[in-house]
């Protein structure tokens, strides 16, 4: 007997009374608990990575002060948790999934994108186990404990969930939070059938429809006092009173994915990026550091008749540490890393005064460097790594004089200006004072107006003697082919100009943005998620 687990598992030589595992060959592995409730001084873990499916997984590399809630939320979005085994002393954990297929695609999915748990990246496995049995150590009690409370298994079915709607609302918002976005979140715990954003009481907020109560059961139990960002948009979640939603269009305010026959809406802002998450791929899907970032995005969501599926995006699954969480997801660059590096730019047209307006839509720039040897690529330096993200996710894959863009994050964690007395043709330019920055202010507007790029681009601080023509007439001037132009209603200093294309729109704010217009008004210009 224990010839066939040597194989598999080292360990210990004493063996004690307490059957903790069944091994790949069915003979026990037995281990006894040392009076603190120590397993671990007895346990060495799976050495290698088998490649033999298994419902029980081996997590490595675990920070030292985890919790059994964060183990067990990397298993929640794939299935239900069965069992956890906490190895706290060697930094490694055992969860067992209800299926072999449910660990199957826990194991695919962190195979591609390494789950990170508090800055720490942790390895995921299967194990040589295929079964899970714990003892009544006080260590297993507490896992037992937390197993209980988390896993929609034991979600008490005996009693119904009050609704099969949720009332969302997202305190301190600092990043702007999308109707996507939310869905993403959600759907990890069930099909998302209708969604409703709205602002009251100065407060974002959401409704949200599972087609049962267990799923929304489940999503609260799971996401309630969590953070979408690091430090920031915090959920707080409750059971609606209604029972059903009732959805007239599918637009950025509200939607119903049992409908997509649904009208946008009169004078509701077009779907001209039905599929787009606004800021980074948020919450529990996020890029991890260094990994997909060189892959474009894909679209974040297909309607289909069974409902919403959320197709895999470059990214990790959060760990939904539960009590005390500090966040859902984690914040795909790493703290302090803010350093982009941009390619196949076309060396004959582009400046670092023409990368500082772009990027600074995402964020504030700070530094940029364009390549002395390699023009056709730059260092941009945002003033932190979710700016960074943001700037990354919108415009990688983008047309600039005619090249896609390629953004990547760089190893570089600022960009360095040059020596004094070492000119570089004004190759590098520090923009950290400059008056142009959009989000300076904590809590700006600007941070709710983040758009990906798009073909019609919204104006504002403009003069009253400026009319319809002038604005034409200078937008036209670079060649440009403007499509439609208004004004808003209520408000001359606003308006919107349609371009021929995406990439015409890019350059014409570029060219734009800041453009003195007389009488002490300078122009602003963003993109917008409405067409005319």
């Amino acid at each position: 007997m224990d010839g066939s687990v040597h194989h598999d598992i080292s360990v210990g030589t004493k063996r004690g009374s307490d059957q903790l595992f069944s091994s790949v060959s069915n003979s026990p592995y037995i281990m006894s608990t040392t009076a603190n409730g120590n397993d671990s001084k007895k346990f060495k873990g799976d050495i290698r990575g088998p490649t033999v499916p298994s419902r029980v997984i081996h997590i490595r590399k675990l920070p030292n002060d985890i919790a059994e809630t964060e183990v067990i939320s990397l298993g929640l979005p794939f299935g239900d948790v069965t069992n956890l085994l906490m190895l706290k002393a060697k930094n490694q954990a055992f969860l067992e999934m209800n299926s072999e297929e449910a660990a199957q695609s826990m194991v695919s999915y962190y195979s591609t994108v390494m789950p990170i748990i508090r800055h720490h990246p942790v390895y995921v496995q299967f194990s040589n186990h295929k079964e899970l049995k714990t003892d009544n150590s006080p260590n297993q009690e507490r896992a037992q404990a937390a197993l209980r409370a988390l896993s929609t298994s034991h979600v008490d079915t005996t009693v119904p969930a009050p609704s099969t709607v949720l009332r969302v609302v997202v305190e301190n918002l600092i990043y702007p939070v999308t109707l996507d976005a939310l869905c993403q979140i959600f759907s990890k715990f069930g099909t998302v059938l209708r969604i409703i954003v709205f602002t009251k009481n100065s407060q974002f907020q959401a409704l949200l429809q599972y087609p049962d109560g267990a799923s929304a059961q489940a999503a609260k139990l799971s996401l309630d006092g969590q953070n979408i960002y690091n430090g920031c948009c915090t959920l707080r979640i409750s059971f609606s009173k209604l029972t059903s939603l009732n959805v007239k269009y599918n637009n950025e305010k509200s939607r119903d994915f049992t409908r997509p026959d649904l009208p946008t809406g009169d004078n509701q802002p077009t779907m001209e990026h039905p599929a787009m998450a606004t800021a980074f791929t948020p919450g529990i899907i996020s890029a991890a550091p260094y990994a997909g970032a060189t892959h474009a995005f894909p679209p974040a969501f297909t309607i289909q008749p069974a409902g919403l599926t959320v197709p895999a995006l470059p990214g990790a699954l959060a760990s939904l540490s539960l009590p005390g969480a500090t966040r859902l997801g984690f914040t795909p660059i790493p703290a302090g890393h803010c350093v982009l590096l941009v390619s196949n730019l076309n060396p004959e047209r582009v400046t670092p005064h023409c990368l500082f307006i772009l990027f600074g839509v995402y964020g504030d720039v700070m530094r940029v460097k364009i390549l002395f040897n390699k023009k056709e690529n730059a260092l941009v330096q945002m003033s932190d790594s979710t700016q960074a993200q943001l700037a990354m996710s919108h415009l990688n894959g983008q047309r600039l004089h005619g090249k896609p863009l390629r953004i990547t994050l760089s190893k570089h964690t600022s960009v360095q200006l040059p020596r004094e007395g070492h000119e570089d043709q004004g190759l590098t330019k520090d923009y950290s004072n400059s008056p142009l920055h959009r989000f300076k202010k904590p809590g700006s507007k600007n941070y709710s107006n983040i758009f990906p790029p798009s073909a019609t681009l919204h104006l504002s601080n403009i003069p009253p003697s400026v009319v319809e023509d002038d604005l034409k007439m200078l937008f036209s001037s670079s060649g440009a082919m403007v499509k439609a132009f208004k004004f808003f209603q209520k408000d001359h200093k606003m308006a919107l100009i349609q371009m021929g294309s995406v990439e015409e729109a890019i350059e014409s704010l570029i060219e734009f943005h800041n453009h003195d217009l007389g009488e002490n008004h300078h122009l602003r210009v963003s993109f917008s998620k409405s067409s005319i």
